[in-house]
This record gives structure tokens, sequence and C-alpha cells, in this order.
């Protein structure tokens, strides 16, 4: 039997994950919000997601562009190079509630949210 692997995160993925984890069911944030939060850039905030080990706890699957598009997910960008992973962030964000039509696009920008609270930052 193998040895559980030690899960290894920097510092900036702590602070991503524990805003990550304020993110309510049913709600939707984005890469920029994120890394306006951070002081940190929207590419930044994509990497730690794409090694996010704490999935689906620390929910990265509600972050989308900042446009509205549903983004990757898993560490693909839309539809590359299955395309499975996006429709599976599309099936997980829609039993939650949120919508996107044919196109991917948010439906209601009102499930958008920011209201990070970076003080909690610190904690997963």
């Amino acid at each position: 039997m193998a040895a559980d692997k030690e899960i290894t995160i920097t510092p900036f993925q702590t602070r991503v994950y524990a805003l990550l984890a304020q993110i309510p069911e049913g709600r939707v944030s984005t890469y920029a919000s994120l890394s306006k939060a951070l002081g940190s850039s929207p590419r930044a905030v994509g990497g730690a997601l794409r090694r996010n080990p704490f999935a689906p706890r620390v929910p990265c699957h509600r972050v989308i562009q900042a446009d509205g598009y549903v983004g990757g997910f898993k560490g693909e960008w839309q539809k590359a190079p299955s395309g499975l992973n996006q429709v599976m962030k599309l099936e997980i964000l829609a039993r939650e509630g949120v919508r996107f039509d044919e196109k991917g696009v948010l439906v209601d920008r009102g499930r958008l949210w920011d209201r990070f609270d970076v003080k909690a930052e610190g904690s997963i």
C-alpha cells in the first residue's frame, strides 16, 4: 500500500483557497475579483485553482471569467482538449442554481459575489 502523499501548498495558495471557501453555494466569483482581493493577478489565481487539492470543499468550480463566461475547470481551459471538465463545471453550478446560456455565459449577473473577508483569509 502506497504512503499517503503529503499536500504542500504555498502561502499564496493558502490565501486563495481561504477566500475561495467564502463563496457561497449558488453564487460565483471571478478570477479578477479574487485577484483584486489578494492584490495579485487573475493568472496567478488561475494557477492556484488549477492545483486546488481541497476540491470540492474549497469550491474552485465557483470561479468564472470577468465577462461572465464559465471558463475552465480542473486545469483545462474552455473546452480543450475533451470538453468534459467544462461540462462537469456547468453541471455542478446548475445543481447549485447558477445558470449559463448555450454559449456558456452567466445568465443572472446577480449571482456574482465579491464580498471577500481578507482578514479571514488565513484559514481554509
